[in-house]
């Protein structure tokens, strides 16, 4: 059987497939024809992969044995060869082996069974933690300690629109990279903290032997000591919307000596990438900033014509409740969302720069230009009612 490497993109793959590419195997991920589970590349990973094994041949040898029995009595003892029926009430024999025999297999699968759930949820003595949160619909990671203390950011699907449209060859990593991977140094026991900021997600990376509920205002926790460098691949893996499909996980695992690297580079490029909320913007420096924000972040929802999804999200081409009212209610909706629709809170997720200047593209954008008060919205105005 060919090596397992995950069945989590197999979607994805035969989406490849219609669309006329070559089929490959994901680096990291899923492989062409996979019927196997991962191998994996942690401890965790290899004792989930032998327990299938294992269960899966104590599960055929009494199928086959019970169903084996029950066929041979069928035709060899059947009525046409002038065969009765024994009569008997009790069998002590019979009793103690049908008990027996079941507990000593349930007994058999459950103790390396529980061994494993056990270690599962060991996550004291952590090399590293790293709090995950699940949004709709992309996943954030903060460094809560180590080298990269500090370090956080939003890691969001990268495959270009252009393949998800069908306008161009879908590559062997289609939906299944982002922008930013959650990175950590090889052989360390790696503790996640996982919650969620809306709707349950589930962070699962099959590789790791990790799968575990993002539940929003609730601390979920896992770990998992990678023994392999390179790029392992996962998904979101509780049905959380409409792009569920798109928030790939993806984790590169580096050496010690590249991870100190990376985390003093993420730490240069945060601090040089820090925003004064004060600074006076223009409009055609928010206009171009917020465009960018836009099609990262809102397009999947409001569409690049603004447009919107008719009876789920709101058109802001022309919408005259908010984007073309006082800046005052659409900075609110952006920072808090708006309960009992699908619009999500965006206070955890953009800086006030950031929201100020992706609602100042909505302002100018489309049909919208020239027409609402308020064309300008600075960070301080999204500062002050935050």
């Amino acid at each position: 059987m060919k090596k397992a490497r995950g069945w989590l993109g197999m979607g994805a793959l035969l989406g490849a497939g219609a669309a006329g590419a070559q089929v490959k195997d994901m680096p990291g991920g899923p492989a062409v024809n996979q019927l196997n589970l991962h191998e994996g590349v942690t401890q965790i990973a290899h004792e989930i992969y032998d327990l299938h094994w294992m269960i899966m041949i104590i599960c055929t040898v009494i199928f086959v044995g019970v169903f084996g029995v029950m066929l041979y009595s069928i035709i060899m003892h059947r009525k046409s060869r002038g065969y009765k029926a024994a009569k008997f009430e009790e069998n002590i024999g019979i009793e103690l082996t049908w008990t027996i025999i079941p507990f000593l297999i349930i007994i058999g699968m459950a103790i390396p069974t529980t061994r494993t759930v056990v270690a599962m949820k060991d996550t004291s003595s952590a090399d590293l933690t790293v709090k995950v949160t699940g949004y709709q619909w992309r996943w954030g990671y903060e460094y809560v300690d180590g080298p990269a203390a500090g370090v956080e950011f939003l890691s969001t699907l990268a495959t270009p629109s252009d393949e998800i449209n069908g306008l161009a060859p879908r590559s062997n990593t289609y939906l299944m990279e982002v922008d930013k991977p959650l990175v950590v140094p090889v052989d360390k026991k790696v503790r996640v903290v996982i919650t969620a900021a809306d709707v349950i997600h589930s962070w699962m990376v099959p590789d790791f032997g990790v799968k575990q509920d993002a539940i929003p205002g609730f601390l979920r926790d896992a770990w998992f000591r990678a023994e392999k460098i390179g790029t392992y691949r996962g998904q979101c893996a509780e049905l959380c919307g409409k792009d569920h499909a798109y928030m790939p996980i993806v984790v590169k695992v580096v050496s010690d000596e590249d991870y100190a690297k990376w985390s003093e580079e993420q730490k240069s490029a945060m601090a040089s990438a820090t925003e004064d909320p004060n600074k006076k913007w223009s409009k055609e420096e928010l206009v171009a900033k917020g465009k960018e924000v836009f099609s990262t972040t809102c397009v999947a929802c409001h569409q690049a014509n603004g447009e919107g999804i008719p009876g789920t999200f709101p058109a802001l081409n022309g919408d005259e409740k908010f984007v073309l009212a006082p800046m005052k209610g659409q900075i609110l909706t952006v920072l808090n969302g708006h309960p009992g629709t699908a619009m999500a809170a965006f206070r955890d997720q953009l800086s006030d720069t950031q929201i100020a200047s992706v609602i100042t593209y909505t302002r100018n954008a489309w049909d919208n230009a020239g027409k609402g008060p308020d064309p300008v919205v600075q960070p301080s105005d999204v500062k002050a009612l935050r």
